[in-house]
């Protein structure tokens, strides 16, 4: 005989019913407690945890700063007001090392490719005032990988500059650039509506046809910041730069052995020698200011919006690069 066909039963499926929507329920309040418990980790790690560790190394460097040595302060990175190397850390850091009467000489820790000439000068600046104001205290650059365009200009600031034979050193020029997409738009057949109130108000708009006066305004505006890079840099290093080299403030960059030969550095060294054997205090202090946690993300996330809005513009302003 066939087995019997099962018979629907109500208070069977009303069961089952009730204990999946039980396990649902119990599933998803783990998920959510796991969420809530990484969150919770997330804040006291956050506000507790990365403090102590912060609060560790500032006491091991207050220890530190209470007897003889030499001040570290890293420029790493684009010269940018939106970015960890900006003027008012620099600055910030420098002022720091100045004020402790245990310093016995500072040394800027440099890998940059360039960036603002604007945030560039502020620190050039503010290393002279200081320079002026406590001449005891010695400022040198120690370049690394690389030292260019504002990179170099505040290296040219220091007392004197040393870097590995094989580092770039140098670029000392000035960088605007842009895209057109003029031809590309009459191919796919897109008309430009632009709306400006002003002449000039679209200019290096990359969507509308050159005109010749801005041209020769935009290039005499990068001429006066190149002019004002040079002098800056012929002050810093004064007698020691080989002027009289052709090429020398052409925006070309060179090797740490061909920088030395044109006057652009002092000689071949890094931190740890120059705190050693210039400024007779191995024992080195790290001064650098650095963003907290949440200020690197507020920063990132500004980055992130200019660069999208530089993309849409074409444009790109690369200052002292």
């Amino acid at each position: 005989m066939s087995e019997p066909i099962a018979k629907m039963n109500p208070e069977r499926d009303a069961l089952y019913h009730l204990l999946n929507g039980q396990l649902k329920e119990q599933r998803a309040s783990r998920r959510w407690g796991l969420l809530f418990k990484l969150i919770s980790f997330s804040v006291i790690g956050y506000f507790v945890i990365f403090p102590l560790f912060t609060m560790q190394k500032d006491m091991k460097q207050s220890l530190l700063s209470t007897e003889p040595h030499t001040a570290l302060i890293d420029i790493y990175g684009e010269i940018d007001s939106s970015r960890e190397t900006n003027a008012d850390n620099v600055i910030e850091s420098l002022e720091n090392a100045f004020d402790n009467r245990f310093v016995k000489g500072v040394v800027l820790r440099i890998n940059s490719p360039g960036g603002s000439p604007v945030q560039a000068r502020q620190i050039y600046n503010a290393i002279q005032a200081l320079k002026l104001k406590k001449p005891d205290i010695k400022v040198y650059a120690a370049i690394e990988d690389m030292g260019t365009s504002a990179a170099y200009l505040i290296s040219a600031a220091a007392h004197g500059i040393y870097c590995d034979k094989t580092s770039l050193v140098g670029s000392i020029g000035v960088l605007l650039d842009s895209f057109g997409y003029i031809d590309v738009m009459q191919k796919v057949g897109v008309e430009r509506r632009l709306y400006t109130a002003g002449a000039h108000k679209g200019i290096l708009d990359p969507f509308s046809p050159r005109k010749p006066e801005e041209d020769s305004h935009i290039q005499a505006q990068l001429d006066m910041t190149h002019r004002t890079f040079i002098e800056d840099v012929k002050q810093g290093r004064g007698e020691k730069l080989v002027t009289s080299a052709p090429d020398l403030f052409t925006g070309l960059f060179w090797s740490g052995e061909q920088a030395r030969n044109l006057g652009l550095v002092d000689g071949f060294g890094d931190v740890r020698s120059i705190a050693k054997n210039i400024i007779k205090a191995e024992n080195i202090v790290d001064y650098t200011t650095s963003m907290g946690l949440l200020d690197k993300l507020t920063y990132k996330l500004g980055a992130s919006i200019a660069d999208r809005l530089a993309i849409k513009s074409g444009i790109t302003l690369k200052g002292l690069q």
